[in-house]
């Protein structure tokens, strides 16, 4: 099973404040460089999505509302998340902050209605802690989450291998889940315009296609016949590092093209963070020239930062220090040294600690009473002194 949280940065927010439900709603940077994290379904109808400037967001719905995001309160709610879903298995795999894998073979292998149960689960978790899912059943990881993505918000999708050609090889070959946005031209060009194409040029081992997607193939072989793997993790999702990095379509020493490149990477580094609900202390700058030799530059600062302001400054800092002027292939950006808010320990006593813990039951009663009566009318003392106005 793959359960993925529907919108769950904009959930978590009507959740701490209800007159937000059914608005336009981005969780987003603000600034010059900000860019959206999550956006709300009713945001996602201007067509607003993740990944895109806040101001661009801001263009499309002048109503849009902006918050700027509490990650420490959202991980509050994944801990809640998480802790729900291992009351019906305990081979819990976290994807991320908002999504897992789970075995549900133990509880689920002798039911004779298995989508009244999956409705029990879906609505249990919306009830209990209010946060709406949707759900993907199949033999493999990659099946569970390509069928949890079938139906959003609130889906239930059942994928049988028998299933794949009328309802996983008729989607666009860009909902592959594995094939980005940088790849899926590139098939689009060999004529792959859905999974089925992919299919068929997998059955006949197509040399075009290996070429383009590399050692990547191999999975795709598996998992676009129904294969692969389903085998839980069950070591803790703890990534040490978020990096992305792109290889110019031409070897390139234009600063302002470059410079373009860092800050792109930087926006998409910086909302990694915060979906993962971390920070980095390191950001390290990788260039390859255009002999294909790699090299890397990296600064370590006191106070651990998601900011795509922060990273951005940093690793352009490095560029002009020691590659400014070199004629490069490919640039990437990195940050290290992840660790979350809550595992910060300077000025952190054992007092502010049990404050902090104590403020996470506070907000989840005032949440839940909040819902209950359907309007925001209790908040914690100390953010009613923030509104002067009241």
């Amino acid at each position: 099973m793959h359960v993925d949280l529907n919108a769950f940065f904009a959930t978590a927010e009507t959740l701490r404040d209800p007159s937000l439900v059914g608005k336009p709603l981005i969780v987003a940077g603000i600034g010059r460089r900000g860019v959206v994290s999550t956006a709300s379904y009713e945001a996602r109808k201007f067509g607003i999505h993740s990944g895109m400037p806040t101001y661009q967001a801001l263009e499309l719905c002048r109503n849009v509302i902006v918050r700027s995001g509490d990650y420490s309160y959202y991980e509050m709610l994944s801990r809640s998340f998480f802790a729900y879903v291992r009351s019906f298995s305990p081979f819990v795999e976290e994807a991320s902050i908002d999504e897992c894998y789970v075995d549900m073979t133990k509880p689920m292998i002798h039911l004779e209605d298995p989508e009244t149960y999956l409705k029990g689960f879906q609505d249990g978790l919306l009830k209990q802690i209010g946060l709406p899912c949707s759900i993907g059943i199949a033999p493999t990881k990659f099946l569970a989450k390509m069928a949890s993505d079938m139906k959003k918000p609130l889906g239930i999708t059942i994928l049988r291998r028998r299933d794949l050609p009328s309802r996983l090889y008729p989607l666009p070959i860009e909902s592959f889940f594995g094939i980005g946005k940088k790849t899926s031209p590139r098939l689009r060009e060999l004529g792959i315009n859905t999974i089925g194409d992919l299919h068929q040029r997998v059955e006949t081992d197509d040399p075009a296609l290996k070429e383009t997607v590399g050692k990547f193939y191999f999975a795709i072989k598996e998992w676009v016949n129904g294969f692969g793997d389903d085998s839980i993790d069950l070591l803790p999702f703890d990534p040490k590092s978020i990096g992305h990095s792109e290889t110019f379509e031409r070897d390139t020493a234009d600063y302002e093209e470059i410079r373009s490149k860092i800050a792109q990477l930087s926006k998409e580094v910086a909302m990694g963070a915060k979906e993962q609900g971390k920070r980095g202390s390191t950001v390290q700058l990788v260039i390859k020239d255009t002999f294909f030799k790699s090299h890397d530059k990296s600064v370590s600062f006191h106070d651990p930062t998601d900011k795509e302001e922060d990273i951005y400054e940093r690793a352009i800092a490095l560029y002009e220090k020691s590659f400014l002027g070199l004629e490069i292939r490919l640039v990437g950006v990195t940050l290290q040294n992840l660790i979350k808010p809550t595992q910060e320990t300077v000025q952190m006593s054992l007092w502010n600690y049990e404050e902090y813990e104590e403020m996470d039951r506070t907000r989840l009663l005032i949440n839940e009473l909040n819902r209950k009566m359907k309007t925001p009318m209790l908040k914690r003392a100390s953010e009613a002194k923030k509104d002067d106005h009241r």
